[in-house]
């Protein structure tokens, strides 16, 4: 008596590529249905995971090029996280990669979920040649200007990369150029093209939107832990009722705000 369709469908599961390949040879003349489903279950699988290697080797392939076409060698991403919300600091991401091993997952933090950005954030930090976040507060945005906030944020960021022994040839920026350094590259939608970037992109998500629940533990009415500091139904509700924490970003709140509470 040959194999269940049980146990041929826990082989399909656990197949890699070449083996995939055997088995599927190995069952064409096999007609049950629930093989055949399994077969192409296996087969789908199979190819989103050749699609999603292709995807990731695109990522360090694509920023390598960039370094190769000005003759550079180490290559720092950085990106920002906090741009639009209400409350909270502006976050900037920095990391240099090295070329192996690759970081599986990365891409645009937005397109993740976050136990998947907490995974993939953990594993950037223990490969990276160097990483940092760096912040600009709320009373700082306030004062500045988001502009001028972030080519802060971002010269911060690249003076602890550099801080730490590592000079960076080429200074890769998600989305509109910044002039802040002579060896800045703009790339648009970085984050999901450049590896370098999505890691920064990821990691400071993931930094901030930890910083976003401890603050929650100091100010429970706006619900930092869920919204991070947008604006949210719940959160722009909370400012109507109790007025500004420091944390606000009071240049953005002015179309739904009472005086400060605090």
């Amino acid at each position: 008596m040959g194999p269940t369709v049980a146990e041929i469908r826990q082989r399909l599961q656990e197949a890699g590529a070449r083996e995939f390949a055997v088995l599927e040879r190995s069952l064409v003349a096999d007609t049950r249905k629930g093989v055949r489903d399994a077969v192409e279950v296996a087969r789908r699988r199979i190819e989103a995971e050749q699609a999603e290697r292709e995807r990731l080797a695109s990522l360090y392939a694509f920023e390598r090029a960039l370094a190769e076409a000005r003759g550079a060698g180490v290559v720092v991403g950085l990106d920002e996280v906090g741009r639009g919300p209400l409350a909270g600091p502006l976050a900037v991401g920095a990391v240099v990669l090295p070329p192996e091993p690759a970081v599986e997952g990365l891409n645009d933090s937005k397109q993740l979920k976050a136990e998947v950005r907490e995974r993939i954030a953990l594993e950037v930090k223990q490969v990276a040649v160097a990483w940092t976040v760096e912040y600009v507060e709320a009373a700082d945005i306030d004062a500045a200007g988001m502009t001028a906030s972030l080519v802060t944020a971002f010269r911060r960021a690249l003076a602890h990369i550099e801080a730490a022994g590592v000079r960076p040839d080429v200074v890769l920026l998600d989305g509109n150029p910044l002039r802040l350094d002579d060896r800045e590259v703009n790339v648009v939608k970085g984050d999901c093209r450049c590896a370098s970037i999505a890691a920064a992109s990821i990691v400071a998500k993931v930094e901030r939107d930890a910083l976003m629940c401890r603050y929650a533990e100091d100010y429970p009415e706006y619900g930092f832990d869920s919204c991070k500091g947008y604006a949210s139904p719940a959160h722009i509700e909370a400012i109507k009722r109790f007025g500004l924490t420091p944390l606000h970003r009071a240049t953005f709140c002015t179309a739904f705000t009472q005086p400060t509470l605090f």
